[in-house]
């Protein structure tokens, strides 16, 4: 039986935008549904657990690609520029695996160039792996690439996120320092220094969109299909960042319950919550694709079934099956 009303659930929408509250009711209801259905907990916890493993090759692979154009040690030091927005013992054992790193010899570093810096980066690469498979998970793909061309691409994903980092962490050192040659009342040096936020925000916000649109094995997605989910993403990762570091700060006393581990369990759980944050972004991104029946992929309109992406050869019903 035919609707009354064909399009009050956003059908033809060309972009997010164009969705009515019942589509957004909808999208919202299969987004919970499907986080479920994918266990996306769990699928977080796995993808935290390799980014930790990864964690100190990346990090030595960074000073490395520093040390090309600046002096390694101030890496720290950029680091604590956005100290704030992590729990001081996450922030405290990237600082202990920086420092141990930025103690090699230039020398040492230099050579990495060569070696061990490909070795690194494929230790890094494992995160970046584990990423790209809950990603195909979350938009229902299979991964189909082939070895080589799945792990080409993933360490050129690896390389840009590492050098994505170091300059989003160099501008919010540049940005202060800049403030303070100009001259400007301290309250608007004040304004003007807080603008480092919505900078970090900004920058985050493009890297998830470039990750959304270019880890899963889907033809890829308009950026109009991408950007609601990173905007949300952003804002989320911001927001239980500041509130995990509050918590565990005034409230948490993981030390006394896991000892000497406390401060890896910390380190664990933002891992976790950064992780899920992104997949959920994902799935916020997926489900919009999944209600309208116009082509979100990049190239000229195809007809559903030969989009190679399944949200977007597809459009799903009020909730997930």
């Amino acid at each position: 039986m035919k609707e009354a009303h064909p399009d009050n659930k956003g059908r033809d929408a060309e972009k997010p935008s164009h969705f009515p509250a019942p589509a957004w009711r909808d999208i919202a209801l299969r987004v919970k549904d499907e986080q479920a259905r994918d266990n996306l907990s769990i699928v977080a916890a796995g993808v935290a657990f390799y980014f930790i493993l990864a964690m100190p090759p990346a990090l030595a692979s960074a000073v490395s690609i520093y040390g090309l154009v600046a002096d390694p040690q101030q890496v720290s030091q950029q680091l604590n520029a956005v100290s704030g927005m992590m729990p001081a013992e996450v922030s405290q054992i990237l600082n202990d695996q920086l420092t141990r790193v930025t103690q090699q010899s230039s020398g040492a570093l230099g050579f990495g160039m060569i070696i061990g810096l490909l070795l690194t980066l494929w230790s890094a690469n494992k995160g970046t792996k584990a990423l790209i498979t809950s990603l195909n998970i979350v938009y229902d793909e299979e991964e189909n690439r082939g070895f080589f061309k799945l792990n080409l691409w993933s360490l050129m994903m690896t390389v840009g996120g590492i050098v994505g980092v170091l300059i989003v962490l160099g501008l919010l050192v540049a940005l202060p320092a800049l403030i303070d040659k100009l001259p400007l009342s301290s309250i608007a040096q004040g304004i003007f220094g807080y603008a480092r936020w919505p900078l970090m925000a900004f920058m985050v916000v493009v890297g998830l969109a470039l990750l959304y649109r270019l880890a899963p094995d889907r033809e890829q997605p308009k950026w109009r299909w991408v950007s609601w989910g990173s905007v949300i993403a952003t804002l989320l990762w911001m927001i239980g960042s500041i509130l995990f570091s509050y918590y565990v700060s005034n409230f948490g006393d993981y030390n006394k319950t896991y000892g000497s581990m406390g401060a890896i369990a910390i380190l664990m759980l933002w891992f976790f919550l950064s992780t899920y944050v992104v997949l959920l972004g994902a799935e916020i991104n997926a489900e919009m694709e999944h209600q309208t029946q116009k082509d979100s992929t990049t190239g000229e309109p195809r007809p559903m079934g030969e989009r190679k992406a399944y949200v977007a050869d597809t459009v799903a019903s009020r909730q997930s099956k």
